[in-house]
Order: C-alpha cells, then structure tokens, then sequence
C-alpha cells in the first residue's frame, strides 16, 4: 500500500466555485467591472489568487492590470468572509477519506487557495482530526505547479514522495503530482475534463472517489 494521500482541495475535495464566483463578483460589481459566469470560474480557478486576478483583469479588458492590487484586495475581503458560501464535499469523498483512513493512510492537503482559508474550509466541512497535515498557498511556499508545496506536506506526513497519491481536477494538479515524483491521481467530479488530465500527467483518472482506496492498496 501507499503511505499517504495528499489532495487538492477546490474541485477535488469540495465543490467551491460559487464561493469564489460569489467574492469575485461582489469584488467586480464594486469596481464597475463585467462579472463572470460559474462555468468562466471553473476555468479561472486553481491557480492562486494572483492568477484569478489577472484572468479576470484581461476579460474585462484591463490588459495593462491597472486595477490588480484593488480587485485582489477586494477579493481578499470578501472572501475572508465568503470562502464557505455554498462549499460542500462531492458526493463520495467523506464515504472515501472514512475509509483511507481506516486503511491506514495518512491524508493530506495542498492547494493554492490562501493558507488561512484553506484550514478554515478543510476544518469546518471535514473537522479538525480527519487531514493530518493542511497546506495552502503562503509567501514561503511557491503555488502549484511547484511541487515545493506537495513535498513539504508528504514531509510533514513522514511519507516518502513516491508512496504518496496525489489527487486533484486539473492539468495544474497533475503537473505537481508528476513533479513531486508522486502517483498523480485526476478526479473527473471537478472543474476539468480528461483530455486535460491526461494531457498533463495524470496516471489514473477516476469517476468515483472510492476508487482511491482501490488505488491505495494496489501498490
């Protein structure tokens, strides 16, 4: 078996997108700017804060990002308060994680979304002792597809990286798990199809989380 699991978190383990779509928006409004749709945000998304910024920057025209410091500010407010709007878990994953645990995996989390808000949400849909180690974006972490962020959390779960899964919904999570020298795992529950998964690297792609403990124990 595999020693630990590490996932991604927006469109693996929780479907956020009206969350970020909702800050966002609220953000656009404010600066008079052209909102998006949920399915521009399922695209936009999984990059970080910056690059969320600056796609919907260059939809509106601002090519030059003359307003990226007010709109990720403003972003960043909201959201601070909005990141739990309308986040729930896909159907499976708690079903799933209840029984990698039960196997003996030790769980993890790396995403770009900001450190502070990915505690919050991991913790407040999934309890605080279900992940033993959670790991957002922070300055002395670069965001995915670094796979500085993946290898610190399979250090911080004592888990050799090529005895660790990495699982996520988008050619950027691939490109990490590939890069940490991980088994890289592509859900097809989240933002991407599997063109881009396996484009990228993905060395399974799966339609049931309960695959994952199917995964897990064939090594």
């Amino acid at each position: 078996m595999y020693q630990a699991c590490i996932f991604d978190l927006d469109g693996t383990l929780c479907d956020s997108v009206e969350s970020m779509a909702y800050c966002a928006n609220r953000a656009l409004r404010e600066l008079g700017m052209k909102e998006a749709s949920l399915a521009d945000y399922k695209i936009f998304v999984g990059d970080g804060v910056d690059m969320l910024v600056h796609r919907l920057l260059h939809v509106n025209g601002d090519t030059r990002e003359l307003h990226f410091a007010v709109l990720k500010e403003k972003y960043m407010e909201y959201f601070r308060e909005g990141c739990l709007y309308h986040v729930k878990p896909y159907p499976g994953i708690l079903e799933s994680i209840k029984e990698l645990k039960r196997l003996g995996a030790r769980l993890g989390v790396t995403s770009n979304k900001p450190h502070a808000n990915t505690v919050n949400v991991i913790q407040r849909v999934f309890g605080e002792e279900v992940f033993d180690w959670i790991q957002g974006q922070t300055e002395e972490l670069p965001r995915k597809p670094d796979p500085k962020g993946a290898l610190y959390t399979a250090r911080m779960l004592n888990a050799d990286p090529e005895n660790c899964l990495y699982i996520g919904d988008t050619g950027t999570d691939m490109k990490t798990g590939t890069a940490a020298g991980m088994y890289t795992v592509g859900v097809l529950w989240g933002f991407r199809e599997r063109e881009e998964l396996e484009a990228t690297g993905a060395m399974a792609v799966i339609e049931d989380p309960m695959t994952l403990c199917e995964i897990y124990q064939n090594k």
